[in-house]
């Protein structure tokens, strides 16, 4: 049989392609043949009924990581991540993909995702979503995709791969000794062969035909007779038999049927509550939602079981549009106001929905029902607005469709309006709708639902503000949200407190921010605002940091880390970057570049945030103490030329200062010095007057920055001071002063198991480290930092041995970043072109590169280039 054949082909696509697609008209049997081979299949499914509402990405994910939490037994981390998708603000979906992949990846047993009726998805994101998926989901995990339509994937790719089956209607079409067992035994219609011939004819093979035929001409005597009257496309054959089917049920099964046409799912009490009137209990068993649904799917009357329990349904789309129709034709035969009646209906499903806490459904029936009071009441929510609980697509796609006087009418409709653009990303359209809320507020006057409304406008200028670090618009919008927003308006004070913490915290007011960030944190916690629970905790995690209490530190990141449920969420990018920095200076390399590497990677999945170059600074520096100096400039490269094609000014110091030290370290010390001049990094100057002699000048500047900092709450910038004015005293040759100044250091650092702050600064730290030996200072942690300094003069011996620059070794133009990552490449062996889409320039910027490279180091071909770069230590 067919069928057989079918099965076997879905067995073998599941063990060794990524995808199966079944694409075919409505009523091919094709859920029906998944549905049955999985009865019979060992493999773990995480099945997904997809409806128009499922066209919001957030829904969309939020819906399949649940089918996958119900296949995956006892899997307790699912709930972690979930939490966080129904926290403001709304995730992306570059956020939820990599979790639904983590979880994939951490599952070891095969596994089937399916996606029904996926024609419905009409979102470009999804299906690059769904795209991306197919890419990166472990072998052991298969998708299965049933549609009626070619979905938008690609799957041009994937054939010529050898990555996808395909199943279409000529594989699904019923052949006629098909049609004859389903017709016998399915059906118990006892035809003559004759007549099951004509019938496959008429039919096409079409399956959802034949069953209607059957249930049409059940009990008939002139079979032969109706098969006959069957003519014309599949659209007149459904509506012929549908009609007949129809007609074949009583009343009250065809007005259940017409009135629970309007809903998506169905469940015995929500189809009461549709479709009884008054008190809305059944007149008894046979009347009961439930039973109905029980007589409909053994009656076979296209209703489709959505769980094992038989507890919710939903209609074959086609039946289900039919029934619409149907309906509407009925209540203009019956002169009732049709628009009336159904939004009655939808009305009563929106107040089942929202009585059983499902505030989504019941705004989308409220919409329906054009009850615009009920729909705002329930976008506004129960102290959390529904638009940060998945609802955002459906939210906007209803504020687009009113008219300014509807929404003029409802100002809170202007600020949710607002809320729902920044958390889409369509920033550029948020301030003309706060405007709008405004103008309609001023005209109708001050009150307590107007005051509080604009504690809300305040309070989203200030997370806009957060995102660009303007430490003086955040001070102002935070504290009028804080003035204005309601006592009980908990979320949005929660969020103006945070966001006032990172001011202070911008401004160095370490004690101020430590405070609001302890109230926003102890606040979110409180109301499950995990979002705001994560960025008061970073905040705190940064402030300890400051405070050298390094450990403490990250105890916080890996709690941040924990609360995010052990996935890859984008907002943990900031705690990776905190724990690759305290990892570094904890001489924990390996670590430190896994977590460098997972914040970078995360970071890439914001948008308009300078966490991705923060990130690649310190994958330079790591990149630098381990020798790779042309990957150090490459990469401190790539960090330079998106802070200034984004604007992130304030990330350009620390690029120099990192860059400042690779020249150093490249004994380009004229370059180095312009740089630290034009970015003012006073202890970048005095490290290029110390490696120049000029000890005297360094002093100078040092004692300057230590009087700068003097009764400050900046103790990790006075533990880098000190550390830097013992070895320039040390170099000048006050050697009491600069035993006095370490023995500070030390005291300062080991406590908290500060190490690269230490050896970082080469062979004068390691001597002097010695004479502190010597003289008995703090034995155990000089003893501890030299043993690390074993085998670092062997990566970067440029700093580790005390010498007069050789000119030899000095370019008369030292190159520049760029040159630098170019001359990497060419070392490589990388040709011309390889380099321009490896930097994505045009071949003759590159070949522009060389030539001056070329100039600089005095060659004429890259061999010379290479050979000459080793001997002046770039390479």
């Amino acid at each position: 049989m067919k069928r057989s054949r079918l099965i076997d082909k879905l067995d073998k696509s599941a063990k060794h392609n990524k995808l199966t697609l079944i694409s075919a008209s409505a009523g091919y049997g094709k859920t029906t043949l998944v549905s049955d081979w999985l009865a019979c299949c060992k493999w773990a499914t995480a099945w997904l009924s997809l409806d128009e509402g499922d066209n919001d990405p957030t829904r969309f994910f939020q819906y399949l990581f649940a089918a996958w939490q119900r296949m995956v037994i006892n899997d307790e981390e699912t709930a972690g991540p979930l939490n966080i998708v129904h926290s403001p603000p709304l995730p992306s979906i570059d956020l939820l993909l990599p979790m639904l992949i983590h979880k994939m990846t951490a599952t070891t047993e095969n596994c089937l995702v399916v996606l029904d009726d996926y024609h419905v998805i009409q979102s470009e994101t999804i299906h690059r979503a769904v795209a991306t998926l197919l890419e990166r989901m472990p072998d052991h995990v298969h998708l299965i995709i049933i549609s009626r339509e070619e979905p938008l994937l690609p799957l041009s790719k994937l054939r010529a791969r050898g990555q996808v089956t395909e199943i279409r209607v000529s594989d699904l079409r019923f052949t006629y000794s098909e049609a004859a067992e389903f017709l016998e035994h399915t059906m118990e219609l006892h035809l003559s062969p004759e007549e099951t011939a004509l019938l496959e004819t008429r039919t096409e093979g079409w399956i959802v035909g034949l069953q209607l035929a059957a249930l049409s001409i059940k009990n008939k005597d002139e079979a032969a007779g109706l098969i006959l009257s069957f003519t014309g496309s599949q659209r007149f054959v459904i509506d012929y038999l549908v009609e007949e089917v129809l007609q074949r049920q009583s009343a009250n099964v065809q007005l259940f049927l017409m009135r629970t046409s309007i809903l998506d799912r169905l469940c015995g009490s929500l189809c009461e509550a549709v479709i009884h009137s008054g008190d809305g209990e059944p007149n008894g068993q046979d009347d009961s939602g439930q039973y109905m649904l029980e007589y409909l799917e053994q009656s076979n009357l296209f209703i489709i079981p959505l769980d094992n329990e038989r507890r919710w349904y939903r209609y074959h789309h086609l039946f289900a549009d039919f029934l619409r129709q149907r309906f509407c034709r009925h209540l203009i035969a019956t002169t009732q106001n049709k628009n009336q009646s159904v939004a009655e209906l939808h009305l009563r499903a929106s107040e089942w929905y929202e009585n059983h806490s499902i505030e989504i459904e019941a705004f989308h029936h409220a919409v329906a029902a054009h009850d615009i009071e009920r729909a705002v009441r329930l976008l506004v929510g129960n102290g959390m607005p529904l638009l940060f609980r998945g609802a955002v697509a459906p939210a906007l796609t209803w504020l687009d469709s009113l008219s300014h006087t509807q929404l003029n009418e409802q100002p809170v409709l202007w600020v949710l309006y607002a809320s729902g653009l920044l958390i889409s990303g369509r920033v550029s359209e948020v301030e003309s709708k706060l405007k709008a809320a405004e103008h309609v507020i001023q005209l109708a006057g001050k009150n307590e639902a107007n005051r509080d409304l604009l504690g809300h406008i305040a309070s989203i200028r200030a997370t806009i503000a957060v995102s660009k670090h303007e430490a003086e618009t955040i001070l102002i919008e935070s504290r009028r949200a804080l003035e204005l927003a309601s006592l009980n308006n908990i979320p949005v004070r929660t969020a103006a407190t945070w966001s006032l913490g990172y001011a202070y915290q911008l401004q160095g007011d370490r004690d101020s921010a430590s405070k609001c960030y302890m109230d926003a944190l102890s606040s979110s916690q409180k109301i499950g605002h995990v979002i705001i629970t994560i960025m008061s905790s970073l905040g705190l995690g940064m402030l300890r940091e400051w405070e050298n209490q390094l450990n403490m530190a990250a105890e916080t990141y890996q709690y941040v880390l924990k609360l995010a449920g052990d996935t890859p969420l984008p907002a943990a990018c900031e705690a990776h970057l905190g724990l690759a920095r305290i990892c570094y200076e904890w001489n924990d390399l390996q670590t430190a570049l896994q977590h460098g590497q997972v914040s970078v990677q995360l970071a890439k999945q914001l948008e308009h945030t300078d966490r991705a170059v923060a990130g690649e600074v310190l994958l330079a520096k790591l990149k630098l103490v381990q020798g790779d100096v042309g990957g150090a400039a490459a990469t401190i490269s790539r960090a330079e030329y998106v802070a200034n094609q984004y604007h992130f000014k304030h990330q350009l110091p620390n690029i120099a200062e990192v860059q400042v030290h690779m020249w150093i370290q490249q004994e380009h010390v004229t370059a180095a010095h312009t740089w630290s001049k034009k970015y003012n990094l006073p202890l970048s100057q005095a490290r290029v007057h110390l490696a120049q002699g000029d000890t005297a000048t360094a002093l100078a500047i040092v004692e300057a920055a230590i009087q700068k900092v003097e009764g400050s709450e900046s103790k990790d910038e006075r533990l880098k001071i000190i550390i830097l004015l013992a070895i320039v005293l040390y170099a000048h040759g006050e050697q009491t002063k600069a035993l006095g100044a370490i023995r500070e250091a030390l005291t300062m650092g080991e406590p908290h198991g500060f190490i690269r702050s230490f050896i970082d600064e080469g062979m004068r730290m390691k001597k002097l480290l010695g004479e502190a030996s010597a003289h008995r200072i703090m034995p155990h942690y000089t003893a501890k930092l030299l043993a690390q300094f074993v085998g670092e003069d062997q990566i970067h011996p440029s700093i580790w041995n005390e010498r007069q620059l050789d000119p030899e070794r000095v370019l008369i133009e030292p190159l520049t970043a760029r040159e630098l990552e170019v001359l990497y490449l060419i070392a490589q062996g990388l040709s011309n072109d390889e380099i321009s889409n490896q930097l994505y320039i045009a071949l003759p910027t590159v070949k522009g590169h060389n030539r001056v490279i070329f100039e600089k180091l005095q060659v004429k071909r890259r061999t010379e280039a290479v050979a000459r770069a080793r001997q002046l230590g770039l390479l």
